[in-house]
């Protein structure tokens, strides 16, 4: 009864709903990555909560403190997606009048959640690959 209720107390917390056995092993999960600084990948079909599993990893890590910033990848037009990730500098190209920062930089140490990875440019992907890896 007691490890029911400690389950409880997190879905209640998180918002996850339900009673199964793979919901209890998704928090199990969460409880394990989220104290960690690794990179976490969430899979799943479309709406099946990856979002919230990604602000619960959040909330329950040290950089619960920090901003936790979501991106659709697939609402972002192909090409503007590099600048709105990593950033520009002033006249790095036509229309660029001010720095930007991406959001990345805007994540500054807290929880960057990109979901729909799989609607970017194979190039993009690439790139990212080599910021989750640094």
């Amino acid at each position: 009864m007691v490890v029911l209720n400690k389950y409880k107390k997190i879905q209640e917390s998180l918002g996850i709903i339900g009673r199964s056995e793979g919901i209890r092993e998704v928090i199990e999960q969460i409880m394990s990555v989220a104290p960690t600084n690794i990179s976490v990948l969430i899979t799943g079909e479309s709406g099946v909560g990856k979002e919230i599993v990604a602000k619960a990893i959040h909330q329950l890590s040290p950089r619960n403190g920090k901003q936790m910033i979501s991106v659709n990848m697939g609402a972002i037009p192909e090409g503007l997606l590099e600048s709105e990730l990593f950033g520009h500098e002033r006249g790095a190209f036509t229309g660029a009048i001010a720095m930007k920062k991406g959001y990345f930089e805007l994540a500054d140490g807290g929880t960057i959640f990109l979901d729909e990875i799989g609607e970017t440019p194979l190039q993009t992907q690439v790139k990212l690959l080599r910021v989750l890896e640094t």
